[in-house]
Protein backbone atom coordinates (compact mmCIF):
# COMPACT_ATOMS: atom_id res chain seq x y z
CA UNK A 1 0.00 0.00 0.00
CA UNK A 2 1.42 3.32 -0.55
CA UNK A 3 2.61 5.31 2.42
CA UNK A 4 0.64 7.95 3.66
CA UNK A 5 3.49 9.89 4.31
CA UNK A 6 5.09 9.97 1.49
CA UNK A 7 1.67 10.67 -0.58
CA UNK A 8 1.80 14.19 1.92
CA UNK A 9 5.32 14.92 1.32
CA UNK A 10 4.52 15.00 -2.43
CA UNK A 11 1.81 17.21 -2.32
CA UNK A 12 3.73 19.69 -0.43
CA UNK A 13 5.75 19.91 -3.10
CA UNK A 14 2.78 20.02 -5.66
CA UNK A 15 3.11 23.71 -7.22
CA UNK A 16 0.01 24.71 -9.52
CA UNK A 17 0.29 28.23 -11.47
CA UNK A 18 -2.42 30.38 -11.99
CA UNK A 19 -3.79 32.68 -15.02
CA UNK A 20 -3.82 36.18 -14.45
CA UNK A 21 -6.60 36.30 -16.68
CA UNK A 22 -8.48 33.97 -14.56
CA UNK A 23 -8.76 36.68 -12.12
CA UNK A 24 -10.56 39.55 -14.92
CA UNK A 25 -13.72 39.21 -16.78
CA UNK A 26 -13.40 36.30 -19.28
CA UNK A 27 -15.95 33.83 -20.93
CA UNK A 28 -18.08 32.77 -23.80
CA UNK A 29 -17.45 33.84 -27.27
CA UNK A 30 -20.78 35.52 -27.27
CA UNK A 31 -20.87 37.51 -23.56
CA UNK A 32 -18.99 38.26 -20.89
CA UNK A 33 -20.50 38.71 -17.31
CA UNK A 34 -18.88 41.75 -15.52
CA UNK A 35 -18.45 41.08 -11.60
CA UNK A 36 -17.92 43.38 -8.69
CA UNK A 37 -14.49 43.75 -7.55
CA UNK A 38 -12.61 42.35 -10.67
CA UNK A 39 -9.25 43.44 -11.17
CA UNK A 40 -8.61 46.69 -13.06
CA UNK A 41 -4.37 46.31 -13.52
CA UNK A 42 -2.14 43.81 -13.15
CA UNK A 43 -1.44 44.56 -9.99
CA UNK A 44 -4.48 44.00 -8.84
CA UNK A 45 -4.47 40.45 -10.45
CA UNK A 46 -1.55 39.75 -8.58
CA UNK A 47 -3.32 40.70 -5.37
CA UNK A 48 -6.50 37.98 -5.88
CA UNK A 49 -3.49 35.39 -7.17
CA UNK A 50 -1.81 35.97 -3.48
CA UNK A 51 -4.95 35.21 -1.87
CA UNK A 52 -5.29 32.13 -3.88
CA UNK A 53 -1.85 30.97 -2.49
CA UNK A 54 -2.71 32.11 0.71
CA UNK A 55 -5.38 29.97 1.66
CA UNK A 56 -4.70 26.72 -0.89
CA UNK A 57 -0.38 27.11 -0.34
CA UNK A 58 1.21 25.34 -3.71
CA UNK A 59 -0.15 28.17 -6.36
CA UNK A 60 2.56 30.80 -5.71
CA UNK A 61 3.29 31.76 -9.48
CA UNK A 62 1.09 33.57 -11.93
CA UNK A 63 0.93 33.70 -15.70
CA UNK A 64 1.01 36.83 -17.63
CA UNK A 65 -0.27 37.20 -20.82
CA UNK A 66 0.89 40.07 -23.15
CA UNK A 67 -0.32 42.62 -24.50
CA UNK A 68 -3.36 41.98 -21.71
CA UNK A 69 -0.72 42.12 -18.68
CA UNK A 70 1.32 45.29 -20.07
CA UNK A 71 2.93 47.42 -17.87
CA UNK A 72 6.02 49.83 -18.38
CA UNK A 73 7.79 48.34 -15.83
CA UNK A 74 7.79 44.60 -15.31
CA UNK A 75 10.87 44.83 -12.87
CA UNK A 76 8.84 46.33 -11.07
CA UNK A 77 5.74 44.02 -11.54
CA UNK A 78 7.89 41.41 -10.58
CA UNK A 79 8.80 43.22 -7.28
CA UNK A 80 5.28 44.10 -6.59
CA UNK A 81 4.19 40.47 -6.68
CA UNK A 82 6.80 39.09 -4.47
CA UNK A 83 6.09 41.70 -1.52
CA UNK A 84 2.69 39.72 -1.89
CA UNK A 85 3.96 36.37 -1.53
CA UNK A 86 4.03 35.46 -5.29
CA UNK A 87 5.81 35.29 -8.16
CA UNK A 88 5.56 35.92 -12.16
CA UNK A 89 5.85 32.20 -13.80
CA UNK A 90 4.75 31.77 -17.88
CA UNK A 91 4.70 34.36 -20.49
CA UNK A 92 1.58 34.05 -22.49
CA UNK A 93 1.91 35.30 -26.25
CA UNK A 94 -1.20 36.95 -28.08
CA UNK A 95 -0.75 36.72 -31.72
CA UNK A 96 -4.57 36.28 -32.53
CA UNK A 97 -6.21 39.43 -31.89
CA UNK A 98 -4.45 42.12 -34.48
CA UNK A 99 -6.77 42.85 -37.55
CA UNK A 100 -3.14 41.81 -39.45
CA UNK A 101 -3.45 37.76 -37.82
CA UNK A 102 -6.80 37.03 -40.04
CA UNK A 103 -4.99 34.55 -42.24
CA UNK A 104 -2.39 33.73 -39.97
CA UNK A 105 0.68 34.95 -37.39
CA UNK A 106 3.95 32.74 -37.45
CA UNK A 107 2.44 31.30 -40.76
CA UNK A 108 1.07 34.26 -42.53
CA UNK A 109 2.16 34.41 -46.43
CA UNK A 110 2.98 38.18 -45.74
CA UNK A 111 6.43 37.87 -44.28
CA UNK A 112 5.84 41.69 -43.20
CA UNK A 113 3.07 39.77 -40.74
CA UNK A 114 5.25 37.13 -39.72
CA UNK A 115 7.83 39.77 -38.58
CA UNK A 116 5.44 41.06 -36.56
CA UNK A 117 4.36 38.29 -34.88
CA UNK A 118 7.67 37.07 -34.39
CA UNK A 119 8.85 40.64 -33.45
CA UNK A 120 6.11 40.09 -30.15
CA UNK A 121 7.35 36.52 -29.42
CA UNK A 122 10.58 38.51 -29.21
CA UNK A 123 8.88 41.19 -26.99
CA UNK A 124 7.96 38.01 -24.77
CA UNK A 125 11.40 36.95 -24.10
CA UNK A 126 12.71 40.24 -23.01
CA UNK A 127 9.64 40.37 -21.05
CA UNK A 128 10.90 37.40 -19.32
CA UNK A 129 14.65 38.35 -19.05
CA UNK A 130 13.00 41.13 -16.61
CA UNK A 131 10.95 39.07 -14.54
CA UNK A 132 12.74 36.07 -14.63
CA UNK A 133 10.29 33.62 -15.76
CA UNK A 134 11.50 30.50 -17.64
CA UNK A 135 8.94 29.99 -19.71
CA UNK A 136 7.57 31.40 -22.94
CA UNK A 137 3.94 29.45 -23.96
CA UNK A 138 2.68 30.03 -27.45
CA UNK A 139 -0.70 29.19 -29.14
CA UNK A 140 -0.99 29.98 -32.31
CA UNK A 141 -4.72 30.03 -33.61
CA UNK A 142 -3.13 30.06 -36.97
CA UNK A 143 -4.60 28.17 -39.98
CA UNK A 144 -7.32 28.24 -42.91
CA UNK A 145 -10.85 27.76 -43.67
CA UNK A 146 -11.06 26.41 -46.84
CA UNK A 147 -9.45 23.72 -49.45
CA UNK A 148 -6.87 25.68 -51.27
CA UNK A 149 -6.69 28.96 -49.00
CA UNK A 150 -2.91 28.47 -48.69
CA UNK A 151 -0.35 25.61 -49.22
CA UNK A 152 -0.29 23.49 -45.80
CA UNK A 153 3.62 22.50 -45.99
CA UNK A 154 4.67 26.10 -46.57
CA UNK A 155 2.48 27.25 -43.65
CA UNK A 156 4.61 24.54 -41.75
CA UNK A 157 8.20 25.70 -42.78
CA UNK A 158 7.11 29.20 -41.94
CA UNK A 159 6.43 28.12 -38.77
CA UNK A 160 9.47 26.35 -38.05
CA UNK A 161 11.39 29.35 -39.50
CA UNK A 162 9.46 31.50 -36.90
CA UNK A 163 10.06 29.62 -34.20
CA UNK A 164 13.36 28.58 -34.71
CA UNK A 165 14.14 32.92 -34.91
CA UNK A 166 12.61 32.99 -31.07
CA UNK A 167 14.26 29.75 -30.11
CA UNK A 168 17.58 31.09 -31.28
CA UNK A 169 16.78 33.92 -28.43
CA UNK A 170 16.06 32.21 -25.78
CA UNK A 171 18.25 32.23 -22.48
CA UNK A 172 19.95 28.77 -20.90
CA UNK A 173 17.43 28.44 -18.39
CA UNK A 174 14.52 29.22 -21.15
CA UNK A 175 12.02 26.95 -23.30
CA UNK A 176 9.06 27.11 -25.55
CA UNK A 177 5.90 25.74 -24.58
CA UNK A 178 4.52 24.78 -27.66
CA UNK A 179 0.42 24.57 -27.10
CA UNK A 180 -1.98 22.75 -29.73
CA UNK A 181 -5.45 23.03 -30.38
CA UNK A 182 -7.40 20.97 -33.19
CA UNK A 183 -9.65 23.10 -34.27
CA UNK A 184 -10.92 27.31 -33.78
CA UNK A 185 -10.57 29.85 -35.37
CA UNK A 186 -9.29 27.60 -38.48
CA UNK A 187 -11.70 24.83 -39.19
CA UNK A 188 -9.97 23.27 -42.28
CA UNK A 189 -6.89 22.94 -41.27
CA UNK A 190 -5.07 24.09 -38.58
CA UNK A 191 -1.18 24.63 -38.52
CA UNK A 192 -0.78 23.27 -34.71
CA UNK A 193 -4.07 20.65 -34.54
CA UNK A 194 -2.41 17.80 -32.72
CA UNK A 195 0.56 16.95 -29.88
CA UNK A 196 1.79 15.22 -32.96
CA UNK A 197 2.55 18.48 -34.86
CA UNK A 198 3.69 19.90 -31.79
CA UNK A 199 6.00 17.31 -31.12
CA UNK A 200 7.65 17.30 -34.27
CA UNK A 201 8.31 21.00 -34.15
CA UNK A 202 9.56 20.57 -30.65
CA UNK A 203 11.85 17.83 -31.69
CA UNK A 204 13.51 19.86 -35.02
CA UNK A 205 14.12 22.53 -32.35
CA UNK A 206 15.83 20.95 -29.95
CA UNK A 207 16.24 20.53 -26.24
CA UNK A 208 14.62 23.89 -24.93
CA UNK A 209 11.29 23.11 -26.71
CA UNK A 210 8.51 21.35 -25.47
CA UNK A 211 4.92 20.13 -26.20
CA UNK A 212 1.84 21.36 -23.71
CA UNK A 213 -0.81 19.49 -23.26
CA UNK A 214 -4.23 21.87 -22.91
CA UNK A 215 -7.23 19.04 -21.34
CA UNK A 216 -9.69 21.11 -23.56
CA UNK A 217 -8.17 20.68 -26.49
CA UNK A 218 -8.92 17.50 -27.80
CA UNK A 219 -12.29 15.87 -29.84
CA UNK A 220 -14.52 14.07 -27.50
CA UNK A 221 -12.90 10.28 -26.61
CA UNK A 222 -9.68 11.52 -26.95
CA UNK A 223 -7.33 8.83 -24.85
CA UNK A 224 -5.29 11.99 -22.96
CA UNK A 225 -3.61 9.95 -20.48
CA UNK A 226 -2.06 8.10 -23.70
CA UNK A 227 -0.76 11.44 -25.49
CA UNK A 228 0.81 12.29 -21.80
CA UNK A 229 2.23 9.22 -21.13
CA UNK A 230 3.91 9.06 -24.44
CA UNK A 231 5.00 12.40 -24.14
CA UNK A 232 6.79 11.81 -20.32
CA UNK A 233 8.34 8.70 -21.90
CA UNK A 234 9.46 10.94 -25.08
CA UNK A 235 10.73 13.81 -22.45
CA UNK A 236 8.94 15.90 -24.59
CA UNK A 237 6.26 17.05 -21.41
CA UNK A 238 6.59 20.82 -20.99
CA UNK A 239 3.12 21.55 -19.26
CA UNK A 240 -0.43 21.26 -18.84
CA UNK A 241 -3.41 23.60 -19.01
CA UNK A 242 -6.03 22.64 -16.91
CA UNK A 243 -9.47 23.31 -17.64
CA UNK A 244 -12.55 21.09 -18.08
CA UNK A 245 -14.86 20.78 -21.40
CA UNK A 246 -18.11 19.37 -22.64
CA UNK A 247 -17.73 19.79 -26.42
CA UNK A 248 -14.65 21.70 -27.07
CA UNK A 249 -12.54 24.49 -25.44
CA UNK A 250 -14.91 25.23 -23.15
CA UNK A 251 -12.75 26.36 -20.46
CA UNK A 252 -14.52 25.16 -17.18
CA UNK A 253 -13.30 24.60 -13.90
CA UNK A 254 -10.51 21.56 -14.33
CA UNK A 255 -11.61 17.94 -12.66
CA UNK A 256 -15.52 19.62 -13.39
CA UNK A 257 -16.59 18.05 -16.82
CA UNK A 258 -15.22 14.88 -16.26
CA UNK A 259 -13.27 13.96 -13.07
CA UNK A 260 -12.07 10.47 -13.70
CA UNK A 261 -10.55 11.60 -16.99
CA UNK A 262 -8.05 14.19 -14.53
CA UNK A 263 -7.25 11.06 -12.18
CA UNK A 264 -6.09 9.26 -14.83
CA UNK A 265 -4.29 11.65 -16.73
CA UNK A 266 -2.43 12.52 -13.13
CA UNK A 267 -2.02 8.82 -12.68
CA UNK A 268 -0.12 8.61 -15.79
CA UNK A 269 1.97 12.04 -14.36
CA UNK A 270 2.87 10.33 -11.28
CA UNK A 271 3.62 6.99 -12.49
CA UNK A 272 6.08 8.27 -14.75
CA UNK A 273 8.19 10.66 -12.76
CA UNK A 274 5.71 13.73 -13.99
CA UNK A 275 5.60 15.25 -10.27
CA UNK A 276 9.44 14.69 -9.73
CA UNK A 277 11.22 18.77 -10.11
CA UNK A 278 14.05 17.45 -12.56
CA UNK A 279 11.14 16.33 -15.45
CA UNK A 280 10.05 20.45 -14.87
CA UNK A 281 6.63 20.13 -16.01
CA UNK A 282 4.66 22.78 -15.29
CA UNK A 283 1.27 22.48 -14.13
CA UNK A 284 -1.03 25.62 -15.10
CA UNK A 285 -4.81 26.67 -14.82
CA UNK A 286 -5.94 28.18 -17.78
CA UNK A 287 -9.64 28.86 -17.17
CA UNK A 288 -12.17 31.62 -17.89
CA UNK A 289 -14.70 32.00 -14.92
CA UNK A 290 -17.84 33.77 -17.05
CA UNK A 291 -20.65 32.82 -14.40
CA UNK A 292 -18.77 31.94 -11.01
CA UNK A 293 -16.90 34.09 -8.54
CA UNK A 294 -13.44 34.39 -9.99
CA UNK A 295 -10.91 33.77 -6.83
CA UNK A 296 -12.99 31.21 -5.20
CA UNK A 297 -13.37 29.42 -8.94
CA UNK A 298 -9.90 29.15 -8.61
CA UNK A 299 -9.03 28.24 -5.24
CA UNK A 300 -11.45 25.32 -6.23
CA UNK A 301 -10.03 24.27 -9.34
CA UNK A 302 -6.74 24.17 -7.41
CA UNK A 303 -7.83 22.04 -5.02
CA UNK A 304 -9.98 19.65 -7.79
CA UNK A 305 -6.47 19.13 -8.85
CA UNK A 306 -5.06 18.43 -5.48
CA UNK A 307 -7.81 15.69 -5.05
CA UNK A 308 -6.62 14.05 -8.12
CA UNK A 309 -3.10 14.19 -7.46
CA UNK A 310 -4.09 12.71 -4.04
CA UNK A 311 -6.12 9.90 -5.91
CA UNK A 312 -3.19 9.22 -8.57
CA UNK A 313 -0.67 9.18 -5.57
CA UNK A 314 -2.96 6.13 -3.43
CA UNK A 315 -2.67 3.66 -6.83
CA UNK A 316 -1.09 0.65 -5.28
CA UNK A 317 1.73 0.54 -8.03
CA UNK A 318 3.01 -3.16 -7.00
CA UNK A 319 -0.34 -4.41 -6.88
CA UNK A 320 -0.85 -2.93 -10.35
CA UNK A 321 2.36 -4.12 -11.79
CA UNK A 322 2.26 -7.79 -10.51
CA UNK A 323 -1.81 -7.77 -12.01
CA UNK A 324 -0.27 -6.04 -15.29
CA UNK A 325 2.61 -8.90 -15.21
CA UNK A 326 0.14 -11.65 -14.88
CA UNK A 327 -2.60 -10.77 -17.47
CA UNK A 328 -5.28 -10.02 -14.88
CA UNK A 329 -7.29 -7.86 -16.04
CA UNK A 330 -10.02 -7.21 -13.42
CA UNK A 331 -7.59 -6.99 -10.42
CA UNK A 332 -5.37 -4.22 -12.61
CA UNK A 333 -8.65 -2.46 -13.16
CA UNK A 334 -9.05 -2.53 -9.45
CA UNK A 335 -6.37 -1.35 -8.28
CA UNK A 336 -7.31 1.79 -10.44
CA UNK A 337 -10.88 2.08 -9.51
CA UNK A 338 -9.93 1.70 -5.82
CA UNK A 339 -7.54 4.64 -5.59
CA UNK A 340 -9.99 6.67 -7.47
CA UNK A 341 -13.07 5.62 -5.21
CA UNK A 342 -10.95 6.75 -2.20
CA UNK A 343 -12.54 10.10 -0.42
CA UNK A 344 -9.22 11.82 0.15
CA UNK A 345 -10.95 15.12 0.96
CA UNK A 346 -10.04 13.91 4.53
CA UNK A 347 -6.41 13.36 3.99
CA UNK A 348 -6.17 16.88 1.90
CA UNK A 349 -7.76 18.62 5.16
CA UNK A 350 -5.35 16.79 7.30
CA UNK A 351 -2.39 17.89 5.07
CA UNK A 352 -3.67 21.55 5.16
CA UNK A 353 -3.77 22.32 8.83
CA UNK A 354 -0.31 19.99 9.24
CA UNK A 355 1.06 23.08 6.54
CA UNK A 356 -1.07 25.76 9.28
CA UNK A 357 -3.47 26.18 6.24
CA UNK A 358 -7.53 26.04 6.55
CA UNK A 359 -8.99 22.59 6.16
CA UNK A 360 -11.16 24.54 3.40
CA UNK A 361 -9.89 27.02 1.50
CA UNK A 362 -12.82 27.54 -0.16
CA UNK A 363 -14.54 28.55 3.05
CA UNK A 364 -11.69 30.21 4.76
CA UNK A 365 -11.38 32.60 1.66
CA UNK A 366 -15.48 33.42 2.55
CA UNK A 367 -14.86 34.26 5.79
CA UNK A 368 -11.62 36.48 4.92
CA UNK A 369 -13.76 39.07 3.23
CA UNK A 370 -11.92 40.00 0.62
CA UNK A 371 -14.23 39.53 -1.90
CA UNK A 372 -16.54 42.22 0.44
CA UNK A 373 -13.25 44.66 0.34
CA UNK A 374 -12.40 44.55 -3.31
CA UNK A 375 -15.86 45.01 -4.22
CA UNK A 376 -15.66 48.53 -2.33
CA UNK A 377 -12.15 49.41 -3.02
CA UNK A 378 -12.32 48.77 -6.74
CA UNK A 379 -14.80 51.38 -8.21
CA UNK A 380 -13.97 52.91 -11.48
CA UNK A 381 -11.72 52.55 -14.27
CA UNK A 382 -11.71 49.84 -17.05
CA UNK A 383 -12.01 46.51 -15.52
CA UNK A 384 -9.57 43.99 -17.01
CA UNK A 385 -11.16 41.27 -19.63
CA UNK A 386 -10.64 40.13 -22.55
CA UNK A 387 -13.15 41.99 -24.80
CA UNK A 388 -15.56 38.88 -25.99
Amino acid sequence: MPDIAAVKAALANQRIETPSWGYGNSGTRFKVFAQAGVPRTPREKLEDAAKVHEFTGIAPKVALHIPWDKVDDYAALSAYAKERGVELGTVNSNTFQDDDYKLGSVCHPDPAVRRKAVDHLLECVDIMDATGSKDLKIWLADGTNYPGQDDIVARQDRLAESLATVYERLGDDQRILLEYKFFEPAFYTTDVPDWGTSYMQCMNLGDKAQVVVDTGHHAPGTNIEFIVALLLRAKKLGGFDFNSRFYADDDLMVGSADPFQLFRILHEVAKNGGFDPETNVAFMLDQCHNIEAKIPAVIRSVMNVQEATAKALLVDREALGAAQASGDVLTANAVIMDAYNTDVRPLLAEWREEQGLAANPVTAYAASGWQERIAAERVGGEQAGWGA
